[in-house]
């Protein structure tokens, strides 16, 4: 098998049973698989709720040990997030303006200028994680020295190599945005802290709370999703020289070879709901306070929606994939995502003809039943001009 390729591990449940079942910290999750099913839960948040008394418990691994900050508007349900939401949503959309794509497009070029140089680049570290970390600072506006910082967290901000939940590493991360919220009150900038503080919801100011759980949905949602995401990308054209030549020929192709790169991809497999009630799921019951998991991952590859789901099809014209989630939730930072993936593809294609992978590691997601490779731990390739 080709370091490019992700084998689909829900296919013979997601056929047979439409639902998988894991177990989380002695927590158990009902896994929806199938495309319909995941997006009519992902609507009904009346029934599968993202918010709820225990915070951190939709996310799986569940964080409910390590936080107790609620992630907004991620952790909020309507009316409420609404409210939120309106609030953010025009800031990130920034990426489509002209002056932040341009600024982005810098970070990226100047990163593929570096690889190119070398006989080696580890792209986990070296590449993925250098410009996302990079690019949030645009995200952000906030100075560029603090992504060398960040760099420094390491590929996720709540795990480690020992540990998928390490509080020591989490609070890292709480006591360094406690500290620029800090800094934002005693000196107001331009920056999404200040922003966010001289924000009002509802007639209300936003509370320092409330700024530090958009400011860790920020830090740690986009984070080993885009790492993932870029990482992946690489190893596909790595596997596929030809494709790369074809982008050059025909940018015109480029946003649709994104939105496919990241069906096939998924770089998140999951995420929780708790039931609000007793229902049902695919026939199966659901308990009332039990888990399910939206498997954006097995949507993705559901053979009743896509043709030939298991092929990167770039030029693929109908693909209502899943990747940035559906309905009221949907990823508030797929904009800023989606414009990293584009213009990462429109450099690799102009400036590299070429991607030799030297040795890779294998991250391999265990799920219950389930083993689903998500990326890399470790991607070595040269880059050929």
């Amino acid at each position: 098998m080709k370091a490019s390729e992700f084998p689909d591990a829900f296919k013979d449940a997601r056929q047979k049973e439409g639902v998988g079942k894991m177990n989380d910290q002695d927590d158990p999750v009902t896994m929806v698989l199938r495309h319909k099913e995941v997006r009519k839960c992902a609507h009904q948040w009346q029934a599968f709720q993202s918010g709820g008394e225990e915070v951190g418990r939709i996310v799986i691994p569940s964080e409910v040990k390590i936080r107790d900050t609620r992630q907004i508007p991620f952790e909020i349900d309507p009316p409420e997030h609404k409210s939120f939401r309106d609030i953010l949503n025009p800031w990130f959309k920034r990426p489509l303006d002209e002056d932040y794509s341009a600024k982005l497009a810098t970070i990226i070029e100047e990163i593929v200028e570096e690889s190119l140089e070398s006989n080696n680049v580890e792209i986990v570290e070296e590449f993925a994680l250098k410009l996302q970390s990079r690019a949030l600072t645009l995200l952000l506006n906030i100075p560029y020295s603090e992504a060398d910082l960040w760099i420094s967290w390491g590929t996720h901000v709540f795990r480690s190599d020992d540990s998928d939940l390490d509080v020591n590493k989490a609070n890292i991360l709480y006591k360094y945005i406690d500290k620029q919220i800090d800094l934002a009150i005693e000196n107001p900038s331009e920056s999404l802290y200040s922003v966010l503080l001289n924000s009002e919801v509802d007639g209300k100011k936003m509370t320092k709370e409330e700024v530090k759980g958009v400011l860790i949905l920020t830090f740690a949602g986009g984070r080993d999703t885009v790492i993932n995401a870029v990482t992946n990308s690489i190893a596909y054209f790595a596997g596929n020289p030809k494709a790369l030549a074809v982008l050059k020929e025909k940018p015109e192709m480029i946003n649709n070879a994104v939105e496919e790169l990241v069906r096939y991809f998924s770089p998140l497999t999951q995420m929780g709901r708790v039931a609000t009630k007793d229902t049902h799921v695919c026939e199966h019951a659901i308990k009332a306070d039990t888990r399910i998991s939206l498997n954006w991952a097995s949507a993705n590859r559901d053979e009743n929606v896509f043709e030939n789901p298991n092929e990167v099809v770039l030029d693929r014209k109908v693909n209502p994939h899943v990747s940035f989630g559906f309905g009221t939730h949907n990823c508030l930072g797929a904009t800023h995502a989606r414009q990293i993936l584009r213009i990462l593809l429109a450099k690799l294609s102009q400036k590299v003809t070429s991607i030799a992978i030297l040795d890779s590691k294998e991250n391999i997601e265990n799920l219950g039943e389930f083993n689903r490779k998500v990326g890399f731990n470790s991607l070595n390739v040269q880059f050929k001009k």
